[in-house]
């Protein structure tokens, strides 16, 4: 029976891909990739050799219905992007829906993501979390920057290395120098970095050195909500 995989790909470390997502990359009918440039590299790695169509954010709302044509027709395809799970702040919402939609079968493995790894080696609250993903550019931006520093909970970003310390610098504006976050860079790679501290001493970090890598940041909640130590069993 035709059906729709997501198959997560490693965020840096190739050992990260699972045995399962192997199996599947081997046995569907054809890829539907971010960047086949990109997955193309990891298919070469893993040694395997299948037909790759484009998916990403400039093409994915003109082809999502012809996509799923085709899997109405009998093919069995995997969506994979650069890098973690597809639709994650990447491309495969709209593909997903489209299958719910129609009643195709749908089947997402486990795998790779960025923000839980950093966001338990934060060192912060992790029994509830809000994930915002990438912020606006220009258009509100300063509207969920002020929304964001009243969250009781920890709050995860993405972030370029180009824009880090342009948003460091207004998260502390906005939530305070004093409240703490994180910054993992580099994740799973050789040079990962987890920097930790206050915002302020996050800001002075970075502005001392080049940036480069995927970012994540995790941020402390509004009057840093720690974890609950009560269970909830009757006495």
């Amino acid at each position: 029976m035709s059906k729709l995989y997501l198959v997560p790909t490693p965020i840096g470390n190739l050992e990260d891909i699972t045995l399962r997502a192997i199996r599947v990359l081997k046995e569907v009918d054809g890829i539907l990739a971010e960047d086949t440039r990109t997955s193309g590299n990891l298919l070469r790695h893993l040694e395997i050799s299948k037909p790759m169509t484009a998916f990403h954010i400039r093409n994915e709302h003109q082809v999502v219905e012809r996509i799923a044509d085709r899997i109405e027709a009998g093919e069995t395809l995997a969506l994979v992007t650069d890098a973690g799970t597809p639709a994650i702040s990447d491309p495969g919402f709209l593909l997903v829906r489209e299958c719910v939609k129609r009643g195709i079968e749908i089947e997402c493995l486990p795998g790779p993501t960025a923000f839980v790894p950093a966001l338990v080696n934060s060192g912060l609250p992790a029994e509830k979390f809000i994930f915002e993903g990438f912020l606006p550019h220009k258009k509100g931006r300063q509207t969920k920057l002020q929304a964001m520093a009243e969250y009781p909970y920890t709050t995860i970003l993405y972030e370029s290395p180009f824009r880090l310390l342009k948003t460091l610098q207004q998260l502390a504006e906005v939530c305070g120098a004093e409240r703490r976050a994180c910054v993992s860079r580099e994740l799973t790679k050789i040079h990962e970095e987890n920097a930790r501290g206050t915002l302020a001493e996050l800001v002075e970090h970075f502005s001392k050195k080049d940036i480069k890598g995927e970012i994540v940041i995790v941020l402390e909640g509004k009057d840093g909500c720690t974890v609950s130590t009560d269970d909830d069993s009757e006495d």
